[in-house]
C-alpha cells in the first residue's frame, strides 16, 4: 500500500484537476471554455500590457496553442492584439470592454467555489496546508545551487480561486 508521501503528487494534482473542472461547469453557461477564462484571468491580472510570450509562460501552455486560444477570444470580441509601442515583433493584448464586465462574473464564482471548497476546513489545518503548499512550491522553483527561478509562480499571479 502506497504512503501518503508516495501518494502526494497524484493527490495534489488530482484536487487541483477536480477544483478547475467545478469552475469550468459552472463558468460554461457563460460561453467560456476553460482556455478561454483562464486566458481572461491572466490577462486580467497583467495589466493590459501582457504579450503573447507571456502569456503561454504564465498559463504553462505553447504559444501555438494560445495563439489558437487568442484568435477565438479575438473574433467573439474579448480581447484585441495590438503591436507593441516597444517591439513590433510582438503583440500585446488587450481586454475589451465586453471581457472586463464577464470577468466580475468569473471572479465571483472563482471566490464562491473556494468558500465552498474551504468552508469546512480547520482554520489551522488550512494555514498548515498553505504553509506546506508553499514550501514545496518554492523548491520546485529554485534551480539546483539555490538559484531562484526568474518566472513568477502561478499562485502568486492567480488569486482567483
Amino acid at each position: 500500500m502506497p504512503t501518503a508521501k508516495e501518494e502526494f503528487g497524484l493527490v495534489l494534482f488530482s484536487t487541483a484537476r477536480a477544483w478547475r473542472t467545478r469552475l469550468d461547469q459552472r463558468l460554461r453557461p457563460l460561453g467560456l471554455s476553460q482556455g478561454k477564462w483562464r486566458t481572461l484571468i491572466h490577462l486580467s491580472q497583467g495589466g493590459d500590457r501582457l504579450t503573447q510570450t507571456e502569456i503561454a509562460d504564465r498559463m504553462g501552455i505553447e504559444e501555438p496553442t494560445l495563439a489558437g486560444l487568442l484568435n477565438r477570444l479575438e473574433d467573439d470580441g474579448w480581447v484585441k492584439r495590438r503591436e507593441s509601442p516597444n517591439d513590433r515583433r510582438c503583440k500585446i493584448v488587450h481586454l475589451q470592454r465586453r471581457s472586463k464586465a464577464v470577468l466580475k462574473n468569473i471572479f465571483r464564482a472563482a471566490h464562491d467555489l473556494r468558500d465552498e471548497l474551504l468552508s469546512d476546513l480547520p482554520p489551522d489545518d488550512f494555514e498548515t496546508c498553505m504553509r506546506v503548499l508553499t514550501h514545496i512550491r518554492e523548491k520546485a522553483e529554485a534551480e539546483p545551487g539555490g538559484a531562484q527561478n526568474g518566472s513568477r509562480s502561478v499562485s502568486r499571479r492567480i488569486r482567483t480561486a
